[in-house]
């Protein structure tokens, strides 16, 4: 007992004139579908299809189509009885000793296919009379994933944890059609008549399951994923990395669940929609995003301009020698004042209390004098370059 293949590939003109009666999907089945009924459909003259009936028993002589992108499977009492994972037209055939209950191409996918017909297949003498049902071997899309609270997770990069809300889809792909039909699909879809195994219906439990186990798994598959070194350990490449961050998740769901090795089901691809960090991870990742700002030649850059600038405020609003570090870190500040209390070997040096000619003496600090000689260039009292003469002198620079 098993099928006849008449032809591979798609239908053709020849067979569409020979075949009057034969069975395919049936029309309109969703993207998102995952198992769905064969159904008994006719050729007029025209060639287009006329559904002449719903149920998906096939019998002796049952000719039946099998598209790109799908497997045909026969059930019996429950039990798996053929498979077709390959594409064209085939003829049920329940007493022909050279008919096939297996046909899977050549591949990997074929050889896969043979380690699960092997556990699977029907051990009994089968009937004449078979279920006949299509399996979507498409990448299944808009798969929802999401949170409503922060899920936790430890970040390499931060080296602490950090804290996200996310919400997103994911394409899963059924890469063993026998696993999951066998292991997974609920017997109410693999019934006479029975309705379509859809991942989109609100009403599939088993979909929900789906769901809930992928939400119960996000943590980890946000661990997986920030602290994986080829990834360069940042969270921030996770939107624009949608295989990357799929093989994170397909990796903690197979850890958890088994959705492989046990119901033949793998996640694909990922896109994240939105991703929306707690108030501590935020304020960590400034931290880091100035940290990162100040490494190397161009933090060394940042402070001697930090430094100018404190100097020059506090030579523009008199403010004392505080005004002047704020801004500057602590190796600029140390090295101004290391310079300030030097005498530099240069012969124009004054010290404090033996100021230029025609200029007081005093013992004030240096960010009293800038302000006042700042006052008089102000008031056109002195030239930009004797303030600048005498800012040199006193800060030794």
């Amino acid at each position: 007992m098993g099928f006849i293949k008449a032809f591979g590939g798609a239908l053709g003109g020849t067979f569409a004139d020979q075949w009057k009666d034969f069975y395919a999907p049936k029309p309109g089945v969703s993207a998102t579908a995952g198992v769905f009924p064969a159904v008994a459909q006719g050729v007029n003259a025209g060639r287009g299809e006329n559904t002449k009936g719903s149920s998906n028993v096939i019998t002796n002589g049952s000719k039946i189509i099998v598209p790109e992108g799908t497997a045909l499977i026969t059930l019996q009492d429950g039990q798996i009885t053929g498979l077709i994972a390959e594409p064209g037209g085939f003829e049920f055939k329940s007493d022909d000793q050279n008919s096939q209950s297996m046909f899977a191409g050549d591949g990997i996918f074929s050889s896969t296919l043979k380690t699960s017909w092997e556990r699977f297949k029907f051990g009994g003498q089968p009937g004449t009379e078979q279920l006949a049902f299509y399996i979507n071997l498409k990448e299944i899309p808009n798969n929802k994933f999401g949170t409503q609270n922060e899920i936790y997770f430890d970040d390499a990069y931060f080296g602490t944890q950090v804290g996200v809300i996310t919400r997103g889809t994911y394409t899963l792909k059924i890469v063993d059609p026998l696993l999951f039909v066998k292991n997974f699909v609920p017997v109410e879809y693999l019934s006479k008549n029975a309705k379509t195994f859809d991942f989109a219906d609100m009403d599939n439990q088993a979909a929900e399951q789906l769901f809930n186990e992928v939400v119960g798994t996000l943590e980890p598959a946000f661990a997986n994923y920030a602290n994986d070194p080829s990834k360069g350990n940042r969270i921030s490449k996770i939107q624009g990395d949608q295989i990357g961050f799929a093989q994170a998740m397909a990796k903690a769901v197979e850890d958890a669940y088994q959705w492989k090795t046990d119901r033949g089901l793998e996640i694909v691809k990922t896109a994240i929609l939105s991703l929306e960090y707690d108030e501590d991870t935020k304020e960590l990742m400034k931290d880091v995003k100035k940290a990162d700002a100040l490494s190397g030649a161009r933090g060394n850059a940042f402070m001697q301009q930090a430094a100018a600038r404190g100097i020059q405020a506090a030579g523009e609003s008199g403010g004392g020698p505080g005004m002047a570090f704020m801004g500057m870190g602590v190796n600029a500040a140390g090295g101004m004042m290391g310079a300030m209390n030097q005498q530099p070997t240069n012969s124009s040096y004054q010290p404090f209390n033996q100021a230029p000619a025609g200029q007081p003496t005093n013992n004030q600090d240096p960010m009293t004098v800038l302000s006042e000689k700042k006052k008089l260039l102000d008031a056109g009292l002195i030239t930009q370059e004797d303030y600048d003469k005498i800012k040199s002198q006193l800060l030794g620079i």
